[in-house]
């Protein structure tokens, strides 16, 4: 079954795999089947064709996929665009809603563990 251009599994539950596309949940996902009637618990390869179409019209409703993504890739370039803080700090690459970086924030800074001690050194011998 394809919705929004994923695949999704015929093996999986439909409550684990609707999740697989980009902008659905668990609890989206819960939602779109109970409005459809079909049991969570079904696998994608027991659904019968109209119940699919349903499944696929009441995901396709939604922001999902391609156009989430173009959405949330507009936001951010607003942001840049207008300078304001969060603008600032998505275009430095650091994190954008308040969180620890002297420690914490890897993922963002890459691996760079640079300590008090090693720019005190730098400063001495100059």
């Amino acid at each position: 079954m394809r919705i929004a251009g994923v695949t999704i599994s015929d093996d999986k539950q439909l409550a684990y795999a609707l999740p697989l596309i980009f902008g659905i949940g668990m609890t989206r996902a819960r939602e779109i089947l109970k409005e459809a009637g079909v049991d969570p618990k079904t696998k994608g390869k027991d659904l019968t064709s109209d119940k699919e179409q349903k499944i696929r019209s009441l995901a396709e409703a939604f922001l999902i996929e391609g156009s989430l993504r173009r959405e949330i890739g507009q936001n951010i370039k607003r942001l840049k665009d207008i300078h304001c803080a969060r603008g600032e700090r998505h275009s430095r690459g650091l994190p954008v809603r308040n969180q620890r970086t002297k420690t914490n924030s890897r993922t963002r800074r890459g691996n760079v563990r640079k300590t008090m001690t090693s720019g005190r050194r730098t400063l001495e011998k100059t």
